[in-house]
């Protein structure tokens, strides 16, 4: 069994150009899949058979048909590896600068249309994808010291993909499109640190607010507006709401007035808001006199022996 090997693929060739698999019509070739010698008309050393386009490389195996003495001694050298190179001859039919079309260290133009016109085996070729081309009627042998009638690439920057995101995320950060990555990477460690600052705010304004809103139910607790047993739940009300808000809140409640006062508002030092209260029975007015009588003979009796100095029945 022959040794298959790869024609061409995409890869970067010593000119700085590429061939797209994709492009390269094979059709015409297979109808004479000539094997040359070192790409020279007239040294016809065998065929190409088995030609397969497949995963971005096209690849065969060569048939030496040792009709020639060239034929013979080429087919041991392959045989034995002291020849194992094989180049491709193409005529080029379109080249592209698109971005899309370019990598890295690419100084000449993508070749997208081809079509192969011939086979060689070489002895020494200038990469592992050697390839002789014809342009405009030019032939270009691929090797260090060739010529390349290729154009080169415009003088117009071309656009990579990783320039087009650099562009992109420069834009994205309110930088102009002509920032380099250092500019770049400089305002993305600016955001990270504006980030940080105000998530670190956020936290001492939410420590803050527990604060205030702890401080407030606290007070609203010993002032018997609250019991302490609804600590939590106007805590969680304040920090939803706010603290100006659960403020407003607790100040509406009313403290919670002690049984005595409940029982007797004229008791104890602090009368309620609205009540007024009397020494002796000669402050009462008249008409509040006889209320007062009817309604709360207790403290009658209180204000008729301040008065008098003795208690009376009702």
């Amino acid at each position: 069994m022959g040794k298959r090997v790869r024609l061409t693929d995409d890869s970067l060739n010593s000119h700085g150009s590429r061939v797209l698999t994709s492009g390269i019509d094979v059709a015409q070739y297979e109808r004479n899949p000539v094997l040359l010698y070192m790409h020279e008309r007239g040294k016809v050393i065998g065929y190409m058979k088995d030609i397969e386009v497949k995963d971005g490389e096209i690849s065969g195996e060569p048939v030496f048909d040792c009709a020639t003495e060239l034929s013979k001694q080429c087919k041991k050298q392959w045989e034995v590896g002291s020849l194992r190179m094989v180049s491709i001859g193409i005529d080029v039919l379109e080249l592209s600068e698109k971005p899309e079309h370019l990598v890295a260290g690419q100084t000449a133009p993508t070749i997208t249309k081809s079509k192969i016109f011939e086979t060689s085996i070489v002895d020494i070729g200038a990469n592992d994808n050697a390839i002789v081309m014809r342009h405009n009627g030019k032939q270009i042998t691929l090797g260090r010291d060739s010529e390349n009638p290729l154009p080169m690439l415009s003088n117009k920057p071309q656009t990579t993909k990783k320039q087009m995101e650099l562009k992109t995320i420069a834009l994205a950060l309110g930088l102009p499109e002509t920032a380099d990555e250092a500019a770049v990477l400089s305002k993305i460690g600016e955001q990270n640190r504006t980030v940080a600052e105000v998530e670190q705010l956020k936290k001492d304004k939410d420590a803050l607010t527990l604060a205030q809103v702890t401080a407030a139910v606290d007070t609203a607790i010993k002032e018997k507006r609250v019991t302490a047993d609804k600590k939590e739940h106007f805590i969680n009300l304040g920090k939803t709401v706010g603290i100006d808000t659960l403020k407003a809140t607790l100040d509406a409640m009313s403290p919670a007035a002690k049984l005595s006062h409940t029982i007797n508002p004229a008791s104890g030092s602090t009368p309620s808001a609205g009540h007024k209260t009397y020494s002796k029975l000669s402050e009462v007015p008249e008409d509040e006199l006889r209320k007062m009588r009817s309604d709360n003979p207790d403290e009658y009796r209180r204000l008729f022996k301040a008065e008098y100095g003795y208690s009376c029945n009702i």
